[in-house]
C-alpha cells in the first residue's frame, strides 16, 4: 500500500513551520519561513494580517520542493493538513474578507489599563467562572476592546455589524477556503476571553458586557474537524481537507501524548507553557493559573490546567549574552555537573515578573546567596535549576487545585537537550520525565489531529504506540538533596516576595 502522508502547518509568531509528516509521525520534509512583527508604540506589537497568510503559502511551497514521497502517485500522496497557530493573536476584518487593522499579537500590552478597570469592576469574577482565564493582556478580549475604544474605523465596523473576528487559525482557513469556511477550534476559542469553555459556545452575557454583540464570531468545532479543503492557491495539484485546528501550545500536548488525567506536557523554550490534562472536568484553579481546553476530537473534550513561566531558557541567554560567562548554552551542562551544588546561590529570573503561581509581573530578577567562593559554574547552574523549580511550583498547584496526581511529565523545546536539567527535573518531581525528541512537537500534534480525523490513525491508542523516538529520565538517588535544594529556592522567592 502506498504511504500517505499530512501536512501541518505551525503558524508561530516568529514564523511558519511547514512539515510533511508519514503515518508513522516521521517527518519527510519541512521548511520554514520568518515573519516580520511590528513594534508602532512601546508595548504594541502587530503582524500584518496578508503577510501571516503569504508567509504560510511560502513554508509551504518550500516544504514541498524539497518533499519526495515514497509512492507511486506523488500527486495524491498528502491526504490531510492540520494547523497549529500562535494562541491569542487575533484578526479582525470586514465583510470582503480586507483587516480592519493589524493582526494584534499575543505579546502586546496596550490592554493594560483596559485589565486594571476590569479588575476593579464586578465582571472580573464573571470573566474567570465562564472563560477558566484570568483578566490579562496577555489574552484576545482585552486587546479587541483597546481597539474598539482608540481605532475608529474598527468602532464603526463593529457598530455596523460589519467586522469579523478570528485567531490566527481563523484567518487562514477563511483565506484558503475563499472565504467558504470561517470555523474555530475550542481551544483557540479557550483563550479569547469571549468563549463559555463549559457550553462550548462564545458567551453571549460577556460579549453583551463588553460591548461586542454585533461581531460576527466564527462557529466552534472541534479540533480534530472536517474544515474545508484548499489547494493552497494553486501550489497542490488538487484541494485536499483541512483536517485539524489547535493552538500552538495544545497542540504540542497532542503531539506529546497527553491522551489522559494526569499526564502533563512542559514547553521548555524562551519561556514555558505547562498543560496538565484534568480530563473531561474543568478544574476551578485558585491560584497563578487558568483553565482551558487541552484539545477536542468528536465526541470529547479533555480540558487542562496551564501554567505560564515567564522566563526560562531566557536567563541562560542572559548569562550568554549580556554577562558572557559562556559562549554557548550547551556549555552550562558541563558547567553545573562540575561542582556539587550550587554552593547556595539562587537565581529567581523575574527579569519580567514572575508568572504562575505568583502572577506578580512587577517584581525583578534577584541572585542571592552570594559569597567570595562563588563562580560563574555556581550561576550557570543557579540558571539551570531554576527551571526545574519553577515547573514543581506550578506543578503543585495544579495537583493542589485538580486532585489530580501528576503520572508523567512530556517535555519538548531546545533545553530538553541539556542532561542537567532533565535529571534535576525528574529528581524533583518525584515521577519519569520523558522527551519526545522533535523539535516541531505543535505541528506534530496537528498532523496527528488530520491523521486521526482522516483515518489515517484508527485511535489514541494507536497513536501512543508510535515509534517515535523517546528519551525517558527516571527519579534517581540524588532526589533526597535535589528537594533539600527546593527549599532553598522557596526562602529565595519568598525574600523577592516580602522585599518588593
Amino acid at each position: 500500500m502506498d504511504t500517505r502522508y499530512i501536512l501541518a502547518i505551525d503558524q508561530g509568531t516568529s514564523g511558519t513551520k511547514a512539515v510533511v509528516f508519514d503515518e508513522q509521525g516521521r517527518i519527510a520534509a519541512q521548511a520554514t519561513e520568518p515573519l516580520r512583527s511590528y513594534f508602532p508604540r512601546p508595548g504594541f506589537v502587530e503582524q500584518d494580517p496578508r503577510e501571516i497568510y503569504d508567509n504560510v503559502l511560502a513554508a509551504v511551497k518550500a516544504c514541498l520542493k524539497v518533499f519526495h514521497p515514497a509512492t507511486s502517485r506523488p500527486r495524491t500522496a498528502i491526504a490531510a493538513c492540520g494547523i497549529s497557530n500562535q494562541r491569542e493573536t487575533f484578526v479582525l476584518w470586514d465583510q470582503a474578507g480586507e483587516p480592519l487593522c493589524r493582526a494584534v499579537v499575543w505579546q502586546c500590552k496596550r490592554s493594560v489599563e483596559i485589565c486594571a478597570r476590569l479588575k476593579d469592576s464586578a465582571l472580573e469574577g464573571d470573566i474567570r467562572r465562564r472563560t477558566g482565564l484570568i483578566v490579562d493582556p496577555y489574552f484576545s478580549g482585552t486587546k479587541l476592546l483597546w481597539l474598539r475604544e482608540n481605532e475608529p474605523r474598527v468602532e464603526e465596523a463593529l457598530r455596523a455589524g460589519r467586522a469579523f473576528f478570528g485567531t490566527v487559525d481563523t484567518w487562514l482557513l477563511y483565506r484558503l477556503t475563499g472565504g467558504r469556511s470561517y470555523l474555530t477550534d475550542h481551544t483557540n476559542a479557550s483563550r479569547t476571553l469571549l468563549f463559555n469553555i463549559d457550553e462550548l459556545q462564545w458567551d453571549r452575557r460577556l460579549l453583551e458586557q463588553f460591548g461586542l454583540q454585533s461581531l460576527h464570531l466564527p462557529e466552534p468545532k472541534p479540533s480534530s474537524f472536517d474544515y474545508g479543503t484548499t489547494d493552497f492557491e494553486g501550489i497542490l495539484p488538487r484541494p485536499i481537507p483541512i483536517a485539524a485546528m489547535i493552538g500552538d501550545s495544545h497542540a504540542a500536548a497532542f503531539g506529546e501524548g497527553c491522551f489522559s488525567r494526569g499526564t502533563a506536557k512542559a514547553t521548555l523554550g524562551t519561556g514555558c507553557s505547562i498543560l496538565l490534562n484534568t480530563g473531561a472536568q474543568r478544574i476551578e484553579p485558585t491560584q497563578g493559573t487558568v483553565a482551558t481546553i487541552c484539545w477536542s476530537v468528536p465526541g470529547r473534550v479533555d480540558y487542562a490546567l496551564e501554567g505560564i513561566i515567564v522566563t526560562c531558557g531566557a536567563t541562560v541567554v542572559w548569562l550568554r549574552d549580556q554577562l558572557g560567562l559562556f559562549a554557548r548554552s550547551a556549555e552550562t551542562q558541563e558547567m553545573a555537573l562540575s561542582i556539587e551544588d550550587n554552593g547556595g546561590v539562587y537565581l529567581v529570573p523575574a527579569f519580567s515578573g514572575l508568572g504562575a503561581p505568583h502572577w506578580r509581573m512587577d517584581l525583578r530578577a534577584a541572585v542571592f546567596g552570594l559569597t567570595f567562593g562563588s563562580d560563574k559554574r555556581h550561576l550557570a547552574r543557579a540558571a539551570l535549576e531554576s527551571i526545574p523549580y519553577q515547573i514543581r511550583d506550578v506543578m503543585t498547584v495544579m495537583e493542589k487545585d485538580s486532585g489530580v496526581p501528576l503520572r508523567q511529565l512530556k517535555v519538548d523545546g531546545g533545553i530538553t537537550a541539556n542532561r542537567f536539567v532533565m535529571q534535576f527535573l525528574t529528581d524533583l518531581l518525584g515521577v519519569d520525565v520523558v522527551n519526545i525528541g522533535t523539535p516541531d512537537v505543535s505541528a506534530l500534534g496537528a498532523a496527528l489531529l488530520a491523521g486521526l480525523h482522516q483515518g489515517l490513525f484508527r485511535d489514541l491508542e494507536q497513536l501512543e504506540r508510535l515509534s517515535l523516538a523517546r528519551q525517558s529520565y527516571a527519579p534517581g538517588p540524588d532526589r533526597p538533596k535535589v528537594l533539600g535544594w527546593h527549599r532553598g529556592w522557596e526562602n529565595a522567592v519568598q525574600q523577592l516576595l516580602i522585599g518588593s
